[in-house]
């Protein structure tokens, strides 16, 4: 492993392991996350047919490239934020998406402190990380940091320098990411993840204290550590907006303070950052997406390496289990009160649809029990998932239209009402195109398919 790891950095918020620290902590914290997952080893993405670093990607910031070259887009630069506000708006990344975290945890932790956290902000495809300053910190430029779904190569990290430029670029971000980005914590391919430490005054995570990796089955009570989070939750506590006291390892943590916050204007300069907020919803949909993110990776992969002849047809499937299950929230921890967050994210996520001709949409929330009011994810709309082969897509689709048809479809349906059923179907053949491509009807997709193909002269 080598000592200068992770240009890309989301860390407790999308990457785990600091560029900067030395090569023990590095480890330390290597170590402590690289419990394998039954089903989620890594996959072979280096080798052929994938060539994860060698292959050329095509995505959203390539297209943003190639625009900026030309001249059809031109990034202004604000003195005080650099390339960030034009950078939300050409990738229509949601200013309301914004958290916050303070662990320093990254090539740029020299930038980040509780005073001066790092912002996130996302859309369904595109992540793009932000510190404060411009020119050279103690270990580099500054930069933003940014992740976006390619249809091939899964999920692509670049870095954009904040100095001024005449024309500004994107580079591409391959090895050094992958140290940590391509192991069993990112589901076996190059992915993301959430993480939640115990902070300490400074903002480095206590090793000592352990950490945990948070997704939508996480119990509230282990998330957000080194997170700032804004919202109202009732009585169920986190570990957001918590320092321990010292850099030892604290004999219990006593956050009564970080609870139920709404204002951050007493712990940062809220004139620094786009938004004043680090809404909980938007921290709770960025958990759930980030794994369907790495789920969707790793069916590609598969399909590429079963085209190949290197996987199987039960590792195929498995894979598509895995992508199915997430997609369904299946473990996902109940809430036992309503939560909201405080800025304006839910209304903007909602609208996004789309919506079947009675106004429902998998973008609607619950926010009582659970986080969405029907248990499938918005995910299926988003560009990682639609452009999956068709093939696989097929296989998503029949599962799911079997669970939400059939007498017995599974324990992985079991938390899914009839009512939710019903519901789902129509909103699925409304909002879903595929869906109506694939024969999709009253009758399972794999039956209208044998029927066409036995049809055929």
């Amino acid at each position: 492993m080598a000592a200068t790891l992770v240009p890309l950095k989301f860390y407790s918020e999308i990457v785990n392991v600091p560029y900067h620290l030395s090569l023990i902590l590095c480890m330390a914290i290597v170590l402590h996350t690289l419990t394998p997952l039954s089903g989620q080893d890594a996959l072979d993405y280096e080798s052929h047919p994938i060539q994860y670093s060698k292959r050329s990607p095509e995505n959203a910031i390539t297209r943003l490239n190639a625009d900026l070259k030309s001249g059809h887009v031109v990034l202004k630069y604000d003195e005080k934020t650099g390339y960030l506000p034009a950078v939300l708006e050409a990738l229509k990344l949601p200013v309301e998406s914004q958290v916050l975290t303070f662990a320093k945890t990254s090539k740029q932790a020299d930038r980040i402190s509780p005073q001066t956290p790092r912002a996130i902000y996302f859309s369904d495809d595109v992540f793009v990380g932000y510190v404060q300053g411009r020119g050279h910190g103690e270990h580099g430029p500054v930069v933003l940091e940014v992740a976006v779904t390619d249809p091939q190569l899964g999920l692509v990290f670049y870095t954009l320098n904040q100095s001024k430029a005449d024309m500004p670029q994107f580079q591409h971000e391959t090895h050094q990411c992958l140290s940590c980005h391509g192991g069993p914590k990112t589901r076996g391919v190059p992915g993301l993840q959430i993480r939640s430490v115990v902070p300490d005054p400074d903002g480095r995570p206590i090793l000592a204290a352990g950490s945990f990796r948070t997704d939508h089955g996480s119990p509230l009570a282990e998330r957000w550590g080194g997170w700032y989070v804004t919202g109202k939750h009732g009585e169920q506590s986190h570990r957001g907006n918590y320092l321990a006291p010292t850099t030892k390892k604290p004999k219990r943590i006593d956050n009564a303070s970080g609870m139920n916050v709404v204002n951050l204007a007493d712990r940062i300069d809220l004139k620094a950052y786009l938004s004043p907020h680090s809404d909980l919803v938007a921290l709770m949909v960025l958990e759930h997406q980030i794994d369907a993110i790495n789920y969707i990776t790793r069916v590609k992969f598969q399909h590429q390496l079963a085209s190949a002849g290197k996987a199987t047809s039960q590792e195929m499937a498995a894979a598509v289990d895995l992508l199915v299950r997430h997609l369904l929230f299946c473990g996902e921890a109940r809430l036992s009160a309503p939560i909201s967050g405080t800025s304006g994210f839910v209304a903007e996520f909602a609208s996004r649809g789309p919506h079947d001709r009675s106004g429902r949409s998998l973008r609607q929330f619950d926010l009582k029990s659970r986080l969405f009011k029907y248990p499938l994810s918005f995910m299926i709309y988003s560009e990682a998932f639609r452009t999956l082969p068709e093939k696989v897509k097929l296989m998503v689709f029949e599962r799911l239209w079997k669970g939400f048809t059939a007498a017995d479809p599974g324990s992985e349906f079991a938390h899914v009402s009839a009512e939710d059923k019903a519901a789902l179907r129509e909103i699925l053949r409304e909002t879903v195109p595929e869906m109506a491509r694939f024969g999709i009807s009253t009758e399972s997709p794999r039956m209208i398919r044998k029927s066409k193909e036995k049809s055929r002269p």
